[in-house]
C-alpha cells in the first residue's frame, strides 16, 4: 500500500548557499519513482507517496540522490502522515493560542535520550521552553526563533550527536500533516 511521506531537508537555500531549486528537487524525487510530488516553501519541504521504503531507506535514498546531483550533501528526515498527525495532536502548548513564529518543531532522525540535555538549566532560559516529544523537540520562542538563546543550546553537538536534526515553525509543522494527509 503506497503512503504519503514528507522529506524534511537540513541546511539548505540558507544565506545563499546549498542552492536547491524546489521544481529540481521535485523531478528529483520523481525520478526515484516516488509519486505526487509536491514542495512547500523555499526551505526543503518535499511530499511524496511512495509504494515500498521505510523512512530511514527512503531518506537515505533521498539524501544520496541530492548529493549526486547537487555535488553536496544534505541531511534529510523522512515522515510519513500519522507520525506528523501525532506530532500536531501532541503540543504541549497552546498553539491556537501562540503566533506562528513563537511555536517550532525540531525534528530527529532517532530518539533522543531527555540525558542529552541535562547540561542545559531551563529555568535560565524563561520564558522560552522546550518539550521533548516522539523523535521531537517542541520550543517555545515568544519572541521568535531568530531571537532565542534556547534555540542555539538545543541545536548545539552535544543534544544533536549522532542524530540529523532541522527544525520548521509551526506553520510549516501543520502544512505538512495537512499535505500528507492529501492523496495526489
Amino acid at each position: 500500500m503506497a503512503t504519503r511521506y514528507a522529506a524534511l531537508l537540513r541546511g539548505i537555500n540558507v544565506g545563499g548557499s546549498r542552492k536547491v531549486p524546489m521544481a529540481e528537487l521535485r523531478t528529483l524525487v520523481e525520478g526515484l519513482g516516488h509519486d505526487g510530488v509536491r514542495t512547500h516553501l523555499q526551505s526543503g519541504q518535499a511530499v511524496f507517496t511512495a509504494a515500498h521504503g521505510d523512512e530511514e531507506s527512503l531518506a537515505a535514498g533521498l539524501s544520496e540522490a541530492i548529493g549526486r546531483h547537487f555535488g553536496f550533501a544534505v541531511d534529510v528526515i523522512v515522515r510519513d502522515h500519522a507520525y506528523l498527525k501525532g506530532i500536531v495532536e501532541a503540543c504541549p502548548y497552546p498553539a491556537d493560542e501562540l503566533e506562528p513564529r513563537q511555536l517550532h518543531v525540531m525534528y530527529f532522525s532517532a530518539p533522543v535520550a531527555p540525558e542529552r540535555f541535562a547540561g542545559i538549566d531551563p529555568r535560565a532560559y524563561l520564558p522560552e521552553e522546550f518539550r521533548l516529544g516522539d523523535r521531537a523537540l517542541y520550543l517555545y520562542a515568544p519572541n521568535g526563533l531568530g531571537r532565542s538563546a534556547l534555540a542555539g543550546q538545543l541545536a548545539g553537538p552535544r543534544v544533536t550527536k549522532g542524530t540529523v536534526a532541522t527544525s520548521r515553525n509551526w506553520n510549516t509543522v501543520l502544512k505538512l500533516a495537512e499535505l500528507t494527509g492529501d492523496r495526489p
